[in-house]
C-alpha cells in the first residue's frame, strides 16, 4: 500500500481530544477537576472499529477510554502529564488496519508523545498491525481479540484485557454440556481465522468431554442464505448449535435455523456480543446465548461510575465500555508503576500488576495473557442480554 493508499484511507480517521471535553466534565457533574495537568501531553490511540457494521462496538471500547483518561486527567494527569484519547477506524479491515499502524509509526518517528495503543478489537486487525507496532517503542492493550497466537508470537510489548480462545472454547463446551445438557451439537463458524480456530477448540472440547459433534459447518462472513446449511443441521438432529463468527452471520442463522424447526439452544461465540444480533434476528432472537469477555456495566459497575460515562461519552455504556476502561486502566497504571513513559519499563511493570478491575482480578502471565481470566454468557430475553453466567 502505497503513501496516497494510506492518505485515503486516513481520511475516515475519527480522532477526539479529551481537552475538550475536560473543559465541561465539571459543569456536567461527571469528573470532578481537582488539578490541571501542566506539564504537557501525551497520546493513547484506541485503533477501533469506528464506521461499518461493528461501528457501535468499537465506540464502546472508545468510550470506555476515554472515561479512565478523564479520570485521571481530573486528578492531575498521568505523572502531570494530560492524557489524550484519540479514537482511529480501522474499519474491522486489515489492510486499514495496517495503514492504521503505519500513520502510528509515521507519528512516533515525527517525535509525538505516543503512550500506547487500546486496540484493535478484532483478532484479524490485531494481527496484521502488530507485525508494525512490534517495532516501536508504544505498548499494545487489546480490550477483545482473542485469537490465541496473539501471545504466543514473542511480543515483548502486547497485552489483552480479556480471555483468549482456549479459555473461550473450554467456558462454552462446559456451559454447552453441564448447564444445557448437550450431547449431540452442531458447531458451525464463518471462515475467518477467528471462527475457524474457536470451533475447532469448542468442538474438541466438546469430545473429550464425552459429546457428539453431529456435523461441522464453514460459512462465510456476511454470508446470509443459510438454506442449504440449515437443512444439513436439521438432518444431523442436534440437541444443541453452536456457532463461532460475528453479529453480520449470527442472527440470519438463528433466523434460517427456527424457520427449518431448529429450536435446539443455541450458542454463539463473543463476536455475536452486539445488539445487531437482537435486531437484525427478525424477532427470533429471544433464547440466543451468547458468550463475552466481560459482564454488562449495568451490573458490574455502579451508578456513578455509569453517571459518569454518561457525562463523557453523552450516550450509555454498552457491550465493550468496561474493556475499553480496563484496557486504559492497566495502560495507565503501568505507567504510573514503572515511573517513567519507557515502554520496555511499561511493559515491566504490567508483568507485575495485581488488582481488582471492572473485568475481575488483573495479573499477567509472561506472554501478556491474563492469568485468571473470565469469560461471560449472556441470553437474550425480552430483547435484551442478560448475564446468566457466572451467576450473581
Amino acid at each position: 500500500m502505497n503513501l496516497r493508499e494510506i492518505t485515503l484511507r486516513l481520511k475516515n480517521v475519527v480522532s477526539f481530544s479529551l481537552l475538550a471535553f475536560a473543559l465541561t466534565l465539571t459543569a456536567c457533574g461527571g469528573v470532578s477537576s481537582s488539578s490541571e495537568p501542566t506539564k504537557g501531553d501525551v497520546i493513547v490511540y484506541v485503533a477501533v472499529p469506528l464506521s461499518g457494521f461493528q461501528a457501535n462496538g468499537g465506540q464502546t471500547v472508545l468510550g470506555g477510554a476515554r472515561l479512565k483518561a478523564a479520570e485521571i486527567n481530573a486528578q492531575g494527569g498521568l505523572m502531570g502529564y494530560r492524557v489524550i484519547v484519540e479514537g482511529i477506524d480501522d474499519e474491522s479491515d486489515s489492510d486499514v488496519a495496517v495503514a492504521v499502524a503505519e500513520q502510528i509509526a509515521a507519528d512516533v518517528a515525527a517525535g509525538k508523545q505516543v503512550l500506547g495503543i487500546v486496540g484493535h478489537l478484532n483478532s484479524g486487525q490485531t494481527l496484521a498491525a502488530m507485525e508494525i507496532y512490534k517495532e516501536l517503542p508504544i505498548v499494545i492493550i487489546t480490550p477483545t481479540a482473542s485469537e490465541v497466537s496473539l501471545t504466543q508470537k514473542g511480543y515483548a510489548n502486547f497485552f489483552r484485557i480479556n480471555a483468549n480462545d482456549t479459555v473461550q472454547a473450554r467456558v462454552d463446551a462446559e456451559f454447552l454440556v453441564n448447564t444445557l445438557a448437550a450431547r449431540r451439537v452442531a458447531v458451525l463458524h464463518n471462515d475467518d481465522p477467528y471462527g475457524i480456530g474457536l470451533a475447532e477448540a469448542v468442538a474438541q472440547n466438546l469430545r473429550d468431554m464425552g459429546s457428539e459433534v453431529v456435523t461441522e459447518i464453514q460459512v462465510a462472513v456476511e454470508q446470509s442464505d443459510y438454506s442449504a446449511e440449515v437443512s444439513q443441521v436439521a438432518q444431523a438432529s442436534p440437541d444443541a448449535v453452536f456457532y463461532a463468527g460475528y453479529e453480520v452471520e449470527c442472527p440470519y442463522l438463528r433466523y434460517a435455523l427456527t424457520q427449518v424447526g431448529v429450536t435446539v439452544p443455541f450458542l454463539a461465540s463473543d463476536g455475536c456480543f452486539l445488539s445487531a444480533t437482537i435486531d437484525e434476528a427478525s424477532e427470533t432472537a429471544d433464547g440466543i446465548y451468547v458468550s463475552a469477555f466481560g459482564p454488562s456495566p449495568w451490573t458490574a459497575a455502579g451508578d456513578e461510575w455509569i453517571k459518569a460515562y454518561q457525562d463523557v461519552e453523552y450516550r450509555n455504556p454498552d457491550t465493550y465500555s468496561l474493556n475499553g476502561y480496563a484496557a486504559m486502566e492497566v495502560l495507565l497504571d503501568g505507567v504510573e508503576k514503572a515511573g517513567d513513559f519507557d515502554s520496555r519499563a511499561i511493559a515491566d511493570a504490567i508483568r507485575g500488576l495485581d488488582f481488582e478491575s471492572l473485568l475481575g482480578h488483573v495479573s499477567y502471565d509472561a506472554s501478556g495473557d491474563l492469568k485468571d481470566p473470565t469469560i461471560y454468557i449472556f441470553q437474550v430475553q425480552d430483547g435484551k442480554f442478560v448475564q446468566v453466567f457466572p451467576g450473581s
